[in-house]
C-alpha cells in the first residue's frame, strides 16, 4: 500500500538584505580591484532591494578592545555605499551577526524569513551569519559577486560551495516574492 504524503504549504518568501562589515577598516584588507567590483555589486543589490521595498540591514563589527571604535571613520561604511540612515543598524562583537544582537528581533518584527547576505568576510562573518540564520530557521543565501575576503580564492570557494545566487536569479526571486 502506498503512503500518501501530505502536501506542505508553500511558504511565501519575505526577503531582507544584510550588508555585513563593509567598514573602512576592513576594506583595506581587500585587493583594490576585487573591492571595487564587490562594492559595485553590493550597491546594485541595495538598489534592487529598494526598488522592491524590501528591508536592508546594515551590520557593523567592532571588538571592544581592538575596534574599530563606533563613530570613527574606520568604523563607517564608505560613503559610496548606498545604505541610508533609516536602514536598521546592528553593531556586533562576534562573527555571527545574531549572537547577542537584536538582529533576530528586527527581522521577526519586519516579518522576514529569507535573508540575502553580502559583504565581508566571505570566510568569516558572512559565513558565520549564514549558518546562524539557517540554525534559526531562516532561508539564507549569499549573493555571488557581492562577497569579499582577504583572499579571492577563498571567496570563490565559498561562492562555489554554499548557497549563492547571482544577479539574474536574485532579481527573479525578488520579482516573484
Amino acid at each position: 500500500m502506498k503512503k500518501k504524503h501530505k502536501k506542505q504549504p508553500v511558504k511565501k518568501m519575505k526577503p531582507a538584505l544584510l550588508v555585513i562589515d563593509i567598514q573602512n577598516s576592513y576594506l583595506t584588507m581587500i585587493p583594490e580591484h576585487e573591492r571595487r567590483i564587490a562594492l559595485e555589486m553590493i550597491n546594485g543589490v541595495i538598489w534592487m532591494f529598494r526598488e522592491h521595498g524590501y528591508p536592508i540591514i546594515q551590520i557593523y563589527h567592532t571588538d571592544p578592545k581592538f575596534g574599530p571604535k563606533p563613530g570613527t571613520k574606520d568604523f563607517k561604511f564608505p560613503p559610496s555605499v548606498r545604505v541610508k540612515s533609516r536602514d536598521p543598524r546592528i553593531i556586533k562583537n562576534y562573527s555571527n551577526a545574531f549572537k547577542k544582537t537584536d538582529l533576530k528581533k528586527i527581522l521577526d518584527k519586519k516579518g522576514r524569513n529569507t535573508l540575502f547576505l553580502c559583504g565581508l568576510s566571505a570566510v568569516g562573518c558572512v559565513l558565520a551569519t549564514h549558518f546562524a540564520a539557517k540554525d534559526l530557521d531562516y532561508t539564507s543565501f549569499m549573493v555571488k559577486g557581492a562577497l569579499m575576503s582577504h583572499d579571492s580564492q577563498y571567496t570563490k570557494f565559498v561562492e562555489h560551495l554554499f548557497e549563492t545566487v547571482g544577479w539574474t536569479a536574485l532579481k527573479t526571486m525578488l520579482d516573484l516574492a
